[in-house]
């Protein structure tokens, strides 16, 4: 994996999008983030964004990283190809570990979706979050809007969303106790992340389905999760670039049951995420929404059970379908 240091950032979001080699984006030094509170470090904070295929999104996104009030030290992106930016193998997990070996040396990491807008001021709530709770090893943000419910949300619409949004009162309050973070916005202290040698599961493959579920609860025997108001976002849920119906169908079993056995997931709720999305396959697929493939993932669902009863269930498989 190649990697090449460009500044500042603002000014090659655009064009690390357009083609060319591995970049790893960074602000100027003299844009680094400086704190009043001389008794509390200043945190170095890394960004870090897996994507595939979907280039005009990215560039979107990384334009709206690039207007944060407490600027990225360091914006790692990982995508399968030499024309987007750091080489990583195929799939999520695979290509978060590539972002996590890149950022050893910062303090914090937040990983983004390649369709998550986040608030201008989302850094800001992260350093102070970590920066007042020692023992917070995972914040998540407030998701103001998910498209991943719907046929996905439009950038102008999520733009104009955070625009409208109240203001916040203070960026370092609102905490709840959350069991797990959410994949499309959520931040680790690295120290933790260290100290258990904990990674993604590279046993689930492409989109990764419940990756975030297995990297939180095994992060969680370190200290607390939590989900911060003042992190602000809106995740578009764009459909382009997603695994297939079939493939999600066959995940939605073969995921919950494979940590369930490994024990990063408690088995009542590996059953109730299985049997809640096999019902919803089995009763939308009468009438499916035009943007979901309830009928793929449906006979996903049958072929993750057929696997199941012949004790050959592997989320590995999708590979082959």
């Amino acid at each position: 994996m190649g990697c090449k240091a460009v500044d500042p950032l603002h000014t090659t979001a655009a064009a690390a999008c357009s083609g060319g080699p591995a970049l790893l984006l960074r602000p100027a030094p003299s844009e680094a983030p400086v704190r009043s509170d001389a008794a509390i470090p200043a945190l170095r904070i890394a960004v870090g964004i897996a994507t595939v295929g979907r280039p005009h999104i990215l560039r979107i996104a990384l334009e709206q990283l690039a207007r944060q009030s407490r600027p990225a030290d360091c914006v790692l992106v990982c995508a399968p190809t030499t024309a987007e930016i750091i080489l990583g193998p195929l799939g999520l997990t695979r290509q978060r570990n590539a972002i996590l070996q890149h950022a050893r040396q910062y303090d914090i990491l937040v990983f983004f979706d390649d369709d998550f807008l986040p608030a201008p001021s989302y850094l800001a709530a992260v350093e102070d979050v970590f920066r007042a709770h020692a023992d917070v090893v995972m914040m998540t943000g407030a998701v103001i809007a998910d498209g991943i419910v719907g046929a996905g949300l439009a950038p102008g619409e999520a733009l104009r969303l955070l625009a409208d949004a109240p203001p916040i009162r203070d960026a370092g309050d609102g905490l709840d106790e959350v069991a797990n973070g959410y994949g499309c916005n959520m931040a680790v202290r690295l120290t933790a992340v260290r100290d258990t040698q904990c990674d993604f599961d590279e046993k689930l493959p492409l989109y990764g389905w419940l990756e975030d579920v297995d990297f939180s609860l095994r992060l969680a025997s370190m200290g607390r999760i939590v989900r911060a108001s003042a992190a602000r976002g809106v995740h578009l849920g764009i459909k382009q670039g997603r695994q297939s119906g079939i493939r999600l169908g066959y995940s939605q079993i073969a995921n919950p049951f494979y940590l369930a056995r490994k024990g990063t997931c408690p088995w009542p709720r590996a059953l109730r995420t299985m049997t809640r999305n096999i019902a919803a396959n089995c009763l939308r697929s009468l009438r499916p929404e035009p943007y979901i493939d309830r009928r793929g993932r449906l006979a996903g669902n049958m072929m993750g059970l057929r696997d199941l009863i012949k004790r050959k269930l592997d989320p590995e498989r999708i590979l082959e379908l």
